[in-house]
């Protein structure tokens, strides 16, 4: 079989993603139970192995911290210290609570963005179903945050728009409604822009291989002309854009649910 042809046979379901381990394996075993069942979880399982990475870097980088840190160490401690400036400029010294869910949001959304650059592996991002738990997990800390920063009374308090005057008082009704809908807008936000743009990148680099090795395919050749490697680099750009969106849109999220208090000497 000519890489050609097997590169069409992935494609069979209509799917416009590079074939996977996961998809290779879906192939070898596809009347077994353990085809149908890697088949079903295929984005779960490159989700954990994101996560898996993740681990991995930190439980090294952290394994024995030195005062001249390793290249390793001195990289991932960039990288915390850079989120932390970040999502604190964004919401004052109050956001530090915030640097572990939001960074490692960030550090997680990038992994796997990234992941589908690996030969044989997949971005799960360009899943609705990974977006869409992303963006469930934020709406659900960011209301259970507005909850206890602002108690029940004060979370209603902030979805009816603060009224403080008779006109505020006879706007609740519109108010309130157009409140919930836009909390409930949030999520639904973050994750179809995600899933969109990442997904827009498999297309775009499946559209290229697959061009590469139509180019090719006469000599019956196990490689193609690598048009793929300029967008490569595109995707590696729109991979960090993307999670630094989520991330940004997700702390500015945080912002407008904290109580808006002034602090002495501000």
């Amino acid at each position: 079989m000519t890489l050609a042809s097997s590169f069409s046979s992935f494609t069979s379901s209509g799917a416009p993603e590079l074939p996977n381990f996961i998809t290779v394996l879906h192939e070898v075993f596809e009347a077994t139970s353990f085809g149908e069942f890697i088949h079903t979880w295929e984005n779960v399982i490159f989700s954990l192995i994101a996560v898996g990475v993740l681990i991995v870097i930190a439980k090294i980088a952290s394994r024995n911290p030195q005062m001249i840190p390793t290249p390793l160490q001195n990289a991932v401690e960039m990288v915390v210290e850079s989120l932390e400036k970040f999502i604190v400029g964004i919401l004052g010294p109050r956001g530090r609570e915030f640097v572990p869910f939001l960074g490692t949001l960030f550090v997680y959304i990038l992994l796997m963005n990234l992941l589908g650059l690996v030969p044989l592996m997949k971005s799960p991002t360009s899943s609705i179903n990974t977006t869409v738990s992303l963006a469930i997990c934020v709406f659900l800390y960011v209301q259970f945050t507005g909850i206890r920063k602002n108690g029940i009374i004060g979370y209603i308090d902030h979805l009816c728009g603060q009224p403080r005057n008779i006109i505020g008082v006879i706007l609740i009704p519109l108010m309130l409604p157009l409140h919930v809908v836009e909390e409930l807008a949030k999520p639904l936000s973050l994750s179809l822009r995600l899933f969109g743009n990442i997904t827009g990148e498999d297309v775009l680099l499946y559209i290229f291989v697959g061009l590469g090795v139509g180019m090719l395919g006469f000599l019956h050749l196990p490689i193609g002309i690598p048009l793929q490697i300029p967008f490569i680099f595109l995707a590696i750009l729109t991979s960090f854009i993307q999670a630094l969106v989520f991330t940004l849109l997700s702390t500015i999220y945080f912002a407008l649910m904290l109580p808006h208090e002034h602090e002495e000497g501000h």
